[in-house]
């Protein structure tokens, strides 16, 4: 894929990039690896205080990065403009917590005397230069999740960012050094994929982390092991939103309609397969079906959009195939399941609802990575567990249901990273995040993913 901005809505090439060269690949990693050996032992309170400037400056320049991402990338301005609002967020938890969640740790006392130690503890120290592969559906906040936390370690960054999303990933290279940050703390590599191995082979980087699809994260895994380097991978998801008789309805109604097209339906932690008690199954699939097809799909740009354009060609595309399967082989279309008419230009696809998706079809165990999502009736609690857990994804899943004996059973038996009881699935700063199965492994944010780019390091001293 070239590196360019091709704008979703209308189909056009903005801009191209040129890709970096060998020389200029080699200075950044130089620069990198040169400005974690001093960065490395700043303080908490020097770290912060550029965390802290990089977050004002990114809150003033909300508007324009908004408008750049919907440009690139397609989702609707007002989500383009909460999710630079959500990088702040997290850009200042980190600033105030990461000191207090990377405080050593010490035994009990008499367990140090155990150890035959006077002292014992464990510490937390950085691992150096990290490498982030990032997809383009949230081309700002899936980077900031990973460098506010990994610069307040003490790591240096380097950015391979999608390449449809070119000027969103050189806006993150420039922010991090208009704030003061050293050079070559934070860089963004406008590189192509085939360059990826590269990079994460050569001895200066210490480690990777992606968000992405799962043969993406294979790639970075399988150079990753051969290295011998540490990995967080976020990749695919199929997360289960499941009714059961005792919930409210209405607000799951509600709720299940925003998260599957939150972001055009371009997702991971979307809902996608909506598992649904037969008790209340026909007046769910009622309302669902008909707030779907309530959403206004058009312009990103215009604030009346509910649904924008699909990010590619190719993406749009894929999820017209696993409808068009769907369909083949017995599926209903309760709404949606084509572009919209009238629509020539961009990449639009319309709000979907299926039913009666069997085993047959590719779209029971394949991610819907767009506004398409699927319905499925259940007996009983047990055939939900069942249905939830029936993907070979695990990232998060939701949970309707007023009944704490469900919870109890859902929190115990459900295959995933995450589970939301009444509510949308969602990330924040204070929260782990991530997936088992082939959703990745690993977690992003709170204290546990800030650790995840430390060398937990045990300190011993004889005793006198």
């Amino acid at each position: 894929m070239p590196i360019a901005t091709v704008n979703p809505t209308t189909g056009r090439t903005e801009r191209t990039f040129d890709p970096l060269g060998a020389e200029g690949v080699e200075q950044c990693l130089a620069e990198a690896s040169a400005a974690f050996a001093d960065y490395r032992t700043t303080s908490f309170a020097r770290r912060s205080d550029l965390l802290l400037r990089a977050a004002a400056l990114l809150e003033e320049d909300a508007d324009d990065v908004a408008r750049t991402m919907t440009t690139e990338m397609g989702k609707p301005l007002a989500a383009a403009r909460a999710e630079a609002a959500k990088c702040v967020k997290a850009m200042r938890w980190y600033a105030a917590h990461a000191e207090g969640l990377l405080t050593d740790e010490q035994p009990a006392e008499a367990d140090v005397r155990d150890a035959g130690a006077s002292v014992v503890r464990a510490r937390y120290r950085p691992l150096g230069v990290v490498l982030a592969v990032m997809p383009w559906n949230f081309p700002l906040w899936q980077v900031v999740r990973f460098a506010a936390p990994a610069l307040m370690a003490g790591n240096t960054g380097l950015l391979k960012h999608a390449s449809n999303v070119p000027q969103t990933a050189l806006y993150l290279g420039e922010l991090f050094h208009r704030a003061g940050f050293p050079r070559g703390c934070f860089q963004t590599l406008l590189i192509e994929s085939g360059a990826v191995e590269g990079v994460l082979r050569d001895p200066r980087v210490a480690a990777a982390t992606l968000t992405g699809s799962e043969p993406a994260g294979r790639a970075v895994a399988s150079v990753a092991g051969d290295e011998v380097k540490k990995t967080v991978l976020e990749l695919g998801g199929s997360d289960p939103f499941v009714v059961m008789p005792s919930a409210d309805v209405a607000r799951a109604v509600r709720t299940a309609v925003q998260a599957r097209v939150q972001n055009n339906g371009q997702s991971c932690i979307a809902a996608k397969r909506f598992i649904v008690h037969a008790d209340v199954y026909d007046e769910f699939a009622e309302r669902f079906t008909a707030g779907m097809a309530a959403l206004t799909v058009g312009d990103p740009m215009q604030e009346a959009t509910d649904v924008g354009p699909l990010a590619t060609e190719r993406g749009r595309a894929d999820l017209e195939e696993l409808v068009d399967d769907a369909v083949r082989h017995g599926a209903s279309v309760l709404c949606g399941g084509r572009r919209p008419p009238g629509r020539e230009e961009g990449w639009f696809y319309e709000p979907t609802v299926l039913s009666e998706v069997t085993g047959a079809m590719r779209v029971d165990q394949e991610e819907t990575f767009g506004p398409v999502a699927t319905l499925y009736r259940v007996a009983d609690l047990d055939e939900a567990v069942e249905r939830a857990n029936h993907t070979p994804f695990g990232l998060s899943s939701n949970v309707w249901t007023r009944r704490e004996e469900d919870v109890d059973r859902f929190v115990r038996d459900l295959e995933a990273g995450g589970i939301f009881v009444n509510g949308m699935t969602a990330s924040h700063p204070a929260l782990p995040f991530g997936g088992v199965k082939r959703s990745g492994y690993g977690r992003e944010l709170s204290g546990h993913g800030i650790r995840e780019f430390c060398n937990i390091t045990t300190v011993w001293r004889a005793a006198d």
